[in-house]
């Protein structure tokens, strides 16, 4: 048949069956650590945060997985409303010891999410479920899972209350192990004690120039009295540390694993429109700040939003009598690494009023360096 003929294309170049080598090496390490009762949708999600894995293995990962691996019960659905009441939604699933539950969001812009609903961090990517957008429900039991009516139960559940519904969760629901757990810091290894130290400790002199040793355990006991949260907040990652011994500086923290999709997306923000009217002026002024913004930040894109309509060409803005003073115009930036945004905004409330003339006197073809 044909379709066996090509079944092993991929594996004709060096490139394709490297790829997938690399693919069946995850494979099995996730399954590792899904069989230790990790919910896949944490393990996904910070695959995807530290890019060691890529967007597009997410739904062959969790079909091998979830579906035809463990044969846990799934659904998929269009919703009917809007959502996003995510703190009691995620405080009613979290109830649900008897269950694992997964929940796949093809996100407009974003493309595929993978939730663990159970985590209220893996919300925040996606910020607002949307009504007629497409959500896959996983739920099973792990390595036990037995078919039991439960599993279709907690989909069923879930999908109401992702709509905004109000349901009881039933006691089966409610007894058994299955409790989310924040994943534990990653372990941080002990730095190399250099050799003049070693020689030092033994009680032998380090050769002369040799820098003083580094009393290690004072840092490390300083380390472990440090006040400074897990997960800090931008403010605090941003501010120095104070050095916990005058003789060394201690050594840097490892940075807290990401949590949720690597390729997050900003609130909408407003951009009032000041000019009479947004014509074709305002729309060019508009399109040569996003090229700017974008060929600063190619790893960005900006999302623009009328009406609640995803506006894919901004020359569509420009229709007479469309977009009118006192009108708002919603963006939104995505990627892994946001910058500038303010600075954005700034350039974009210009670009929609009198003053838009300014971002147009540069050459034809030319870039603005604004950022």
């Amino acid at each position: 048949m044909p379709e066996q003929v090509h079944a092993f294309d991929e594996l004709a170049t060096r490139d394709g069956f490297n790829r997938s080598l690399r693919h069946f090496k995850f494979i099995s390490r996730v399954i590792a650590d899904f069989e230790s009762r990790k919910n896949i949708a944490d393990i996904l999600s910070g695959c995807l945060a530290d890019k060691t894995i890529e967007p597009r293995q997410v739904l062959p990962t969790l079909n091998a997985i979830l579906v035809d691996k463990y044969h846990y019960s799934c659904r998929s659905h269009n919703l009917a409303e809007g959502f996003d009441a995510f703190d009691g939604l995620t405080s009613t699933v979290a109830t649900w010891k008897a269950v694992d539950v997964v929940v796949v969001y093809f996100h407009p812009e974003l493309g595929v999410v993978v939730v663990n609903p159970k985590n209220r961090d893996h919300w925040e990517t996606v910020r607002a479920l949307k009504k007629n957008e497409l959500v896959t429900v996983f739920a099973g039991a792990f390595a036990d899972t037995d078919g039991d009516k439960k599993y279709d139960a907690a989909i069923s559940l879930l999908i109401a209350l992702m709509e905004g519904g109000k349901a009881k969760t039933p006691p089966a629901l409610l007894k058994g192990s299955f409790v989310f757990r924040k994943p534990a810091p990653v372990a941080v290894a002990a730095p190399a004690v250099p050799r003049a130290a070693r020689k030092a400790a033994r009680g032998r002199p380090a050769k002369a120039g040799a820098p003083p040793a580094i009393d290690y355990a004072a840092v490390a006991a300083a380390a472990r009295a440090s006040t400074l949260p897990i997960y800090p907040t931008a403010a605090q990652a941003a501010a120095p540390a104070a050095a916990p011994v005058a003789a060394a500086p201690a050594p840097a923290a490892a940075p807290a694993a990401p949590s949720g999709a690597a390729k997050r997306m900003t609130p909408m923000y407003s951009i009032p429109v000041t000019n009479e009217l947004f014509h074709n002026g305002n729309v060019e002024a508009w399109k040569k700040i996003i090229q700017s913004y974008t060929t600063k930040y190619p790893g960005l894109e900006v999302y623009v939003f009328y009406e609640g309509e995803r506006i894919h060409d901004i020359n569509t803005l420009f229709k007479w009598g469309k977009v009118k003073h006192g009108s708002a115009i919603m963006i939104a930036i995505a990627g892994d690494d946001i910058k500038d945004v303010a600075k954005l905004q700034r350039y974009l409330k210009q670009g929609a009023s009198h003053m838009f003339e300014a971002f147009l006197k540069a050459q034809v073809g030319a870039i603005l360096n604004l950022f």
